[in-house]
């Protein structure tokens, strides 16, 4: 009998209010420059308006940023810690990355850091940074890049020679919670080179700036403060969270030298070189103060910025570590903490690992192997890391701060999201890269979250469906960019997974978790049908729908007035969407109330009018007979002329994700449901062939009903070239466009104008979209794992009898199931070593493979190389990446995951 772990005993604390323990947490942006939301500039250009040299001296309104960093969840007093090697221009305080228009592939971090542990509660979490003892090499990777076109590769760190000969540090930042309002941090700083090397440590405090946007004497509010209390310690004053005391630990291996303080205020003679104020301290000190020697630039009794100075020449091979503690004080009628000393901290960190190590072996299965556990880890790791506060009230950006000169006038577009007040801790595809979120994303990640924190998935989910996100006309933001895009609606797949992960013993689930998302996704779907079916036939639009530059065109541009695009894609997801909220409506009409029959009895019509539009042979669906696929489908408003675009990518595998299964059970009580699908069968009998009895040997299953969008022939068809390896399928998962295109690009002209299409099989060879994404052949895991997942579910339907040639053309006869494992074990085994030590993600680099302090971590990339599996695009968790976890997972639990699939 599997017993309570200490980890999900906190989450029990932290759902039911009796500890806060997810009040701090690792909630610090990685990157808040370059962001939309820093941006107040005429042009929009956001990486030019705010550049990562501008970061450290211009305050931020919306946020801060840190090296690995550690905040409440509304970051008002933020830790992180800063470097410097002796060598380099200035303090190394946070990473550093390329922006749009420096990489050759858009955007891209230029740093080497692991997010390699994690638990929920944030009660023990581990990252490393691998800081250079040489000159970090900023110029020569913006020059070294600028020279490189779409064709080459992405200049990375790796490649600049600066880790040559081990001459690094390893910096390994530890937190661990002796209680909800007590952080412990360790700092350990390892020379892995050939010579002993100097290094400054800065372990900072830093309240969030929320002075310099209104006026203090008139609103009668007063900055936050730090003020130092002894040599090594200092005490931070919040009258919204209250006062703490953040000091080093005696007896750490080493002792700062100095307690500085400055302002967390605009350098604005660095800003305005005609700046003719008065002298002020800034955000900068620090750095002005130790790389620079002005004196003058730090205080050192109180300020908005604090840190305590480490130096220390470390010799070659040895480490050195450093504990501290943020800990608050209680009121007046609670017991101060008692001070603790750092063979105490190393104590409870001793314990906090055993006990996250105690919870993941609940989580993880134990048949894992050594190294798919250590998968597992870290990819919940990134996932809990990526987790991140966010902040931006749009109303207050478009009008702009009482003190601060008005903003430039902002965009219709933007001005159609006024009511957007974001202030929460959310999920991130990627803390640098993607420090933002991305509603399709969000939905993803929260599959692998479900099942390490059920309630935050929960929560997360619910988050973007309430007032002060959702658009009042029902649209979901899609991400920072531009809210008003357009992601794939996945979000109503995602709540009934969550809510089915969730099913106790006793078949009993959150049904208030459903019903509320259920609510409020009703005003979703019905934007969806009112705004993206221009014909009114349900064939859907929708623009780019997250897959970039998977179109033969940008599908989100306008179109000439008389021309329409049914895309195959949106259509399916839209069938997707029916399925499910069908399946939910019946789920509530079972357990909350019959009223939801008549609501079910609507999803059920609408999901057969969409499968119905999408396969009819009438000319105007969006299915090639001679190809045996679905296209996205040009057509003129008055019908005159219609042109598949024939290019076989995952539009076209998309309408299989959408099965639904009424099991007997599920229908069982709910006559008025029962009558009126039986009446709409009767009279449309041309549909029948998309309804059919389940055969499959499985009792709990035969002779229910289920629905799919391709029917049973269709199916296989594609399926054909979802298997063959020289078209979808890779060694590491299903491409996104096929091979064929390799050496037959598809080519069409439109409007005179000439559109190709070639397989691509990893970074984009164009700029469409910023250029730092591609779908024309990379492995993405979103889109496989809705694949697997229906798949399991045709496998529910059709059982052992069926089977179909896997890979084609092998002469080897696979049920689904088998199928399913076998493509989520392909893209498990990106993540795991070969014999000879390298894991494809990681492609030839042999740091990965041989060297002991590299080996063992793993960077989960935002998509892969549809032929080689090397990571592509954003490199640090890609949150839906961590759908690792969920595979590895999935292999071990195949007989229960099936019997969750419905």
């Amino acid at each position: 009998m599997s017993h309570t772990t200490a980890e999900e005993h906190r989450l029990e604390e932290n759902r039911t209010r009796q500890k806060n323990w997810q009040r701090w947490g690792t909630y610090l942006p990685e990157r808040q420059w370059g962001t939309v939301r820093e941006d107040y500039s005429a042009d929009g250009n956001v990486w030019t308006s705010f550049p990562y040299e501008m970061a450290q001296y211009r305050a931020y309104r919306w946020g801060e940023d840190g090296l690995l960093g550690w905040t409440d969840r509304q970051c008002r007093v933020c830790f992180s810690t800063a470097l410097w090697n002796g060598q380099d221009s200035h303090l190394k305080e946070r990473l550093f990355g390329l922006g749009n228009q420096e990489g050759n592939h858009g955007e891209d971090v230029k740093e080497q850091f692991y997010y390699l542990d994690a638990t929920p509660t944030h009660s023990y979490c581990k990252a490393l940074y691998k800081y250079p003892q040489r000159a970090f090499p900023y110029q020569q990777l913006r020059e070294e890049n600028k020279r490189r076109g779409y064709n080459d590769l992405e200049y990375e760190l790796l490649d600049t020679g600066i880790f040559d000969e081990s001459r690094y540090f390893d910096i390994l930042i530890e937190y661990a919670k002796a209680d909800d309002e007590d952080t412990l941090i360790r700092i350990t700083a390892s020379n892995r080179g050939p010579d002993a090397a100097p290094l400054y440590l800065l372990p900072t405090l830093t309240l969030r700036n929320n002075w310099s946007w209104r006026n203090l004497e008139a609103t009668g509010k007063t900055r936050p403060i730090i003020r130092k209390r002894a040599e090594t310690g200092v005490r931070a004053v919040h009258k919204m969270l209250g006062t703490y005391n953040f000091y080093a630990l005696t007896g750490s291996q080493l002792t700062p030298s100095e307690l500085l303080f400055t302002e967390n205020d605009t350098n604005f003679f660095r800003l305005d070189p005609n700046y003719k104020g008065e002298p002020h301290y800034s955000k900068d000190g620090f750095d002005r103060y130790i790389v620079h020697g002005d004196a003058n630039a730090v205080k050192h009794t109180e300020g908005t910025r604090c840190a305590l100075l480490f130096k220390d020449t470390i010799p070659a091979g040895e480490s050195r570590s450093v504990y501290l503690r943020l800990v608050r004080l209680p009121t007046a009628d609670m017991p101060h903490p008692p001070r603790i000393e750092a063979e105490q901290a190393a104590a409870i960190f001793d314990q906090r690992i055993a006990e996250a190590n105690d919870f993941y072996g609940t989580h993880i299965p134990l048949q894992a192997t050594k190294e798919e556990r250590n998968v597992s880890r870290q990819a919940y790791a990134g996932l809990l890391w990526c987790k991140q506060f966010y902040y931006f009230i749009a109303q207050q950006w478009m009008s702009g701060d009482s003190t601060q000169v008005a903003p430039p006038p902002r965009s219709k577009k933007s001005a159609e999201w006024r009511h957007l007040f974001c202030r929460d801790v959310l999920s991130m595809p990627d803390k640098w890269e993607y420090p933002w979120f991305a509603a399709w994303d969000t939905a993803f990640h929260m599959i692998p979250m479900a099942q390490i924190d059920p309630e935050f998935a929960k929560n997360q989910l619910l988050l973007l469906l309430r007032e002060w996100y959702m658009h009042p006309n029902g649209q979901m933001p899609a991400y920072e960019f531009a809210f008003g895009d357009v992601n794939p609606p996945v979000h109503a797949w995602a709540v009934w997974h969550v809510y089915r992960l969730g099913i106790d013993k006793n078949n009993e689930g959150d049904i208030e978790f459903l019903e509320r998302a259920f609510q409020k996704l009703l005003l979703n779907f019905t934007w969806w049908v009112n705004r993206n079916d221009q014909s009114g036939r349900n064939l859907f639009g929708g623009g780019f729908l997250g897959l970039d530059n998977i179109g033969v065109f940008d599908r989100s541009i306008p179109l000439p007035q008389d021309t329409l695009l049914h895309q195959a894609d949106g259509t399916a997801w839209m069938g997707l969407y029916c399925s499910v909220m069908l399946t939910m409506a019946l789920e509530l009409a079972h357990r909350r109330s019959s009223a939801y029959e008549d609501i079910a009895n609507k999803f059920f019509e609408h999901y057969i009018s969409i499968i119905d539009a999408i396969n009819s042979s009438s000319g105007n669906g969006l299915w090639d007979e001679e190809e045996g696929f679905y296209f996205d489908r040009l057509e003129k408003t008055d019908g005159s002329n219609s042109t598949a675009l024939k290019a076989r990518s995952l539009v076209g595998i998309a309408p299989l994700y959408a099965v639904c299964i009424l099991k007997k059970g599920t229908v069982k009580g709910l006559n008025d449901f029962k009558k009126r699908i039986d009446w709409f069968l009767d009279y449309k009998t041309e549909l029948k062939n998309f309804v059919t009895t389940a055969k499959s040997g499985n009792p709990e299953i035969d002779n229910s009903r289920w629905i799919a969008i391709a029917p049973r022939d269709r199916m296989e068809r594609i399926l054909r070239r979802v298997f063959d390896e020289s078209e979808f399928l890779s060694p590491h998962g299903i491409r996104g466009l096929s091979r064929h295109h390799l050496e037959h690009p598809f080519e069409t002209e439109i409007h005179g104008q000439r559109f190709t299409v070639r397989y691509v099989p990893a970074e984009g060879d164009s700029g469409m979209f910023g250029g730092n994404s591609n779908w024309r052949g990379p492995v993405w895991f979103p889109m496989n794992m809705l694949l697997i997942t229906a798949l399991e579910r045709y496998y529910l339907v059709y059982g052992d009898s069926f089977t179909m040639e896997y890979p084609t053309g092998s002469g080897e006869q696979k049920t689904f199931v088998e199928i399913a494992e076998d493509i989520a074990r392909r893209m498990v085994n990106l993540f795991l070593p070969d014999k000879d030590g390298y894991r494809p993600s990681h492609g030839r680099e042999h740091r990965y493979a041989d060297d002991p302090h590299w080996k063992n971590l793993i960077l989960f990339s935002e998509y892969f190389d549809g032929d080689t599996g090397r990571g592509v695009g954003a490199s640090h968790q890609t949150g839906w990446t961590a759908l690792a976890a969920t595979l590895i997972h999935g292999l071990y639990t195949r007989r229960a995951l099936r019997n969750r699939a419905q």
